[in-house]
C-alpha cells in the first residue's frame, strides 16, 4: 500500500514538472527496443513503464484528467523535461521503425494534444532552429538601420570628395 502511494505521488511530481507528457502504448516492444527508445529521448525526457490504475490516480491529482480514457493497454509516458519538439520528432522517428509503439496523445501547455496533435508537434523545428531564425528576424532590421544611417554619411563624404576634386581640377 505504502509502495503504491509512493508511485502515485512521485508520478503527481513527474506530471507537474514535465513541460509535456506523451502517453504511448509499448505493446509488443522487447526491453532492447525500449532501452533503444529511451536512449533516443534521454537528452529530454524520461520514459517510464506505468501501471495505467495508477497513473490515472496521479494524473488527475496534477490536474490532468484527459488520459482517463486513453489508459488502457501496456502504456508508457515520456515525462519531457527539455524540448518537447525533439522528443515528439524522436517518438515519432522510432515509431515508424517500430510500428509497436502507438503514441495515444498527450499533455502540453495545459492542454490535451490528440496523437495526431503530437505528430504535427513533431514537424515543427527545433528550438534550436526557431531560435535562430528570430535572431536573424531581429539582426535584419539593425543592418538596415545601420545601414540607413550610414548611407546618408557615405553619401555625404562622396559629394564633398567630388566638389573637393572639381574645385582642385578648376584651379
Amino acid at each position: 500500500m505504502a509502495n503504491k502511494e509512493a508511485t502515485v505521488a512521485e508520478l503527481t511530481d513527474l506530471f507537474r514538472t514535465s513541460n509535456a507528457v506523451v502517453l504511448t502504448e509499448y505493446r509488443g516492444l522487447t526491453v532492447a527496443q525500449l532501452k533503444q527508445l529511451r536512449g533516443s529521448i534521454r537528452e529530454h525526457a524520461s520514459y517510464a513503464v506505468v501501471k495505467n490504475t495508477l497513473t490515472k490516480i496521479a494524473a488527475n491529482k496534477a490536474g490532468i484528467p484527459s488520459f482517463d480514457a486513453e489508459l488502457v493497454g501496456p502504456s508508457a509516458i515520456a515525462f519531457v523535461h527539455g524540448d518537447t519538439v525533439a522528443v515528439a520528432k524522436a517518438l515519432r522517428d522510432f515509431s515508424k521503425a517500430n510500428p509497436l509503439l502507438v503514441v495515444k496523445g498527450g499533455y502540453f501547455d495545459g492542454a490535451p494534444l490528440t496523437a495526431a496533435e503530437v505528430g504535427k508537434l513533431a514537424e515543427l523545428e527545433s528550438r534550436e532552429v526557431l531560435l535562430a531564425k528570430l535572431a536573424g528576424l531581429f539582426k535584419a532590421p539593425l543592418f538596415g538601420a545601420a545601414y540607413l544611417f550610414n548611407a546618408p554619411l557615405s553619401k555625404a563624404v562622396r559629394t564633398v570628395d567630388a566638389l573637393r576634386e572639381k574645385q582642385e581640377s578648376a584651379n
